[in-house]
């Protein structure tokens, strides 16, 4: 079969850096393509040349037997290549079916047509598996998983040949990725080709048929079969050695004390529809996760106890001390700090510089008299990034340009630099290799040894479970078991998770 796609000697540089040195990549029809490589080997530079985003410096692209020159996003949609990009791209205050058809609405004699667009959005997102998403609701009400839908209904909406998909699966539970998985196989089977890129190469199995590595903007290996590659094999590729996720090894207690007093308690914290009545002590030195589906009222607590979300009733005390409820300012005041889910879109001024992302809640430590201290900033945000090991070293850097591990590294620096006594971790490796993984979970641990407080959220289990001291498990809005996390594994708290009762 002749491949769909063929991108030869792709080149792509960027001031100061060679995103992509002659890549080499063939697609074939019905077949789905695993593109991986860890951040910053150029996966995401690749899919914007294919997507018509950026212009290739050099090589060529053939399509369906054909040259072309994507000249942008439209050359690339009449073409029928869609791509579904990590950080959803979505206009919150658009509602479902505006943003499916943004850019080519449904309209007759130059009329919108705005009961044929719902009728259209209705049956795509039936298509997906999600006919319970309300066409007509505001993007901005619906949670990470929804958007998630609706970016893939926008993606179908065109006639697609085509999909690029970058982490399709971060925000969704096992459930929702099943039905992912349902979707891109019946695509496949319709004659779609896809292009798949996700950092859990548990996925690359089960969905994939053929694997392609990036490695510093170069293809390492390429068409590679999925069902058979070795893993160690493909880490190995990725990170240029043996390597596999590591979790640091647990003090005997929370840093190798039991404090008399907890640092945050959250005393029958909770919020009607979201989560039901909470109690939690959080320990200096403890890492502290919370295990459940998507849903299962996860963020919703973190966003709670940082005051983005005021409760219905309880109340949270750091230090022994209440804070007012729903409100962020006292939450920072008292020693929170919060590294959001969407972390670009919340927790990353992504234009800014490295060094105002760091210095961001500590302005007023640099200014005197109101004018800013520029050079006592700068040579803060380097010392708290240096200690983080963050890569490159250059806090003028747009903090856009970093990879994802680097960018959770910012958001880190920022609290530290704060001086923060409580870190609220929500997906902290979402997006990240799983050669920065290992480090970033080596920077959590030794920050918690340092007697740092850290509530965290992950929709991995193994994350969870390898990472926190204790465990609370989530289902439906409840704390349905609470233990120490060397005495559960996945199906112990799978189990809880679906099927089992409150027992504390």
């Amino acid at each position: 079969m002749a491949p769909l796609l063929t991108m030869s000697g792709i080149v792509k540089s960027f001031p100061g850096v060679r995103a992509l040195d002659g890549v080499d990549l063939e697609v074939q029809p019905c077949e789905v393509h695993c593109l991986l490589g860890q951040n910053g080997a150029g996966k995401s530079t690749l899919i914007k040349v294919l997507s018509g985003a950026h212009q290739p410096d050099a090589g060529r692209i053939v399509w369906d037997g054909e040259e072309v020159r994507l000249d942008g996003p439209a050359a690339a949609t009449r073409l029928g290549v869609a791509t579904l990009y990590q950080e959803l791209d979505l206009v919150e205050h658009l509602s479902v079916q505006e943003n499916v058809h943004l850019g080519h609405e449904v309209a007759r004699y130059g009329f919108l047509r705005p009961r044929r667009a719902h009728d259209q959005t209705a049956e795509l997102l039936r298509r997906l598996g999600h006919p319970e998403i309300d066409p007509r609701m505001p993007v901005g009400r619906l949670p990470a998983a929804a958007r998630q839908i609706v970016s893939m209904a926008r993606a179908l909406s065109h006639r697609v040949r085509l999909l690029v998909m970058d982490e399709p699966s971060a925000a969704l539970d096992p459930d929702e990725v099943d039905n992912l998985f349902r979707v891109v196989a019946d695509l496949t089977a319709e004659g779609v080709a896809v292009v798949y890129i996700s950092h859990r190469l548990e996925e690359i199995r089960r969905i994939g048929d053929r694997v392609s590595v990036l490695k510093d903007g170069r293809v390492v290996a390429g068409g590679l079969p999925a069902q058979t590659t070795d893993t160690d094999r493909v880490v190995a590729l990725m990170t240029g050695r043996a390597a596999r996720e590591v979790y640091p090894e647990r003090p005997p207690g929370p840093s190798g004390r039991e404090p008399a007093e907890p640092v945050l308690r959250a005393e029958g914290l909770s919020r009607r529809g979201e989560f039901a009545p909470l109690d939690l002590q959080l320990f200096p030195g403890e890492i502290v996760g919370l295990a459940g589906l998507v849903g299962s009222g996860r963020s919703e607590i973190l966003e709670t106890l940082y005051g983005a979300r005021r409760s219905t009733t309880g109340r949270v005390l750091v230090n022994g001390r209440p804070l007012r409820p729903g409100s962020v300012v006292a939450a920072v005041r008292a020693g929170i700090g919060l590294a959001p889910e969407e972390r670009k879109a919340q927790g990353l001024l992504s234009l800014k510089s490295v060094t105002r992302n760091v210095t961001v809640s500590a302005l007023p430590r640099f200014s005197t008299g109101g004018w800013l201290d520029r050079g006592a900033e700068r040579a803060a945000a380097r010392e708290r990034t240096r200690e983080l090991s963050l890569s490159p070293d250059d806090p003028d850097r747009p903090v856009r340009t970093l990879s994802g591990g680097n960018q959770q590294k910012v958001v880190l620096a920022r609290w530290l630099l704060r001086g923060c006594r409580v870190l609220l971790l929500d997906e902290p490796t979402r997006g990240v290799d799983v050669g920065a993984r290992a480090e970033l979970y080596a920077t959590i641990r030794a920050l918690a040894n340092e007697g740092l407080a850290v509530l965290l959220v992950s929709s991995e289990l193994p994350e969870v479970l390898g990472l926190a001291d204790r465990v609370l498990v989530l289902r439906e809005g409840r704390v349905v078991h609470t233990a120490p996390a060397r005495e559960l594994d996945e199906h112990r708290v799978l189990d809880l998770v679906m099927e089992g009762t409150p027992t504390c």
